[in-house]
């Protein structure tokens, strides 16, 4: 990224910092997880992450364009994989501050700040952001057990991350109980990811929870 690019994006995060969201509780465990959910895809407002993808996304922001809070949230995608930590996670906040509360646009950029969270080695920080996206709704997406269970995993929640991944199984008996099913189950995680959820299968193995 050029100079002058860093710089608009620096001068945006002092203009937006804002404090980080307190943590929210989890939504309840529920028997069957079958829905689909748009919340759950990645952003892309512009194609690439050049500097003419970026100053395309910061129009887009600034003049308050159509997308224009799914673009923050690209450019804190971009300034987060660019390694400026402070800028991507204000520029998520305020993408978040700018939607409103349980709308598609808020829920997606929650779902993906949550994983370039967790990427970025802060699993409770996922966890709330995951959170906050089921906040007031009714839908059970299918995602939601295996992204928790993996989150609970990493912050030593065991027994809760196996609950959780109970949950996915009892919704896709047929798919869940096998480590081998994991990269086609699961084909954007890396590689990590999926090794930490095939230890949680493991364990579900050792001991499978009853419901309820």
């Amino acid at each position: 990224m050029n100079p002058r690019t860093f710089a608009c994006l620096a001068l945006l995060w002092l203009c937006v910092l804002a404090p980080t969201a307190l943590a929210q509780s989890l939504p309840a465990l529920r028997e069957f997880y079958f829905d689909d959910d748009q919340a759950a895809r990645p952003i892309r407002v512009v194609e690439g992450t050049d500097d003419a993808a970026v100053e395309q996304l910061m129009r887009t922001m600034e003049r308050r364009q159509r997308h224009a809070e799914l673009a923050t949230a690209q450019l804190a995608h971009i300034a987060l994989a660019g390694g400026r930590a402070e800028t991507a996670h204000a520029l998520y906040r305020q993408a978040i501050e700018s939607t409103s509360p349980r709308s598609s646009q808020r829920q997606q950029v929650q779902w993906n700040y949550g994983w370039d969270l967790l990427r970025a080695g802060n699993a409770e920080g996922a966890l709330t952001q995951w959170a906050g996206v089921m906040e007031g709704r009714r839908q059970q997406p299918e995602w939601l057990p295996p992204t928790f269970a993996l989150a609970l995993w990493r912050l030593d929640r065991r027994a809760e991350a196996v609950a959780w991944f109970a949950a996915a199984v009892r919704t896709h008996p047929d798919r869940w109980p096998y480590a081998a099913n994991l990269p086609a189950l699961l084909p954007d995680w890396h590689e990590d990811e999926r090794a930490t959820l095939a230890q949680v299968q493991a364990a579900w193995v050792a001991n499978p929870p009853a419901w309820p």
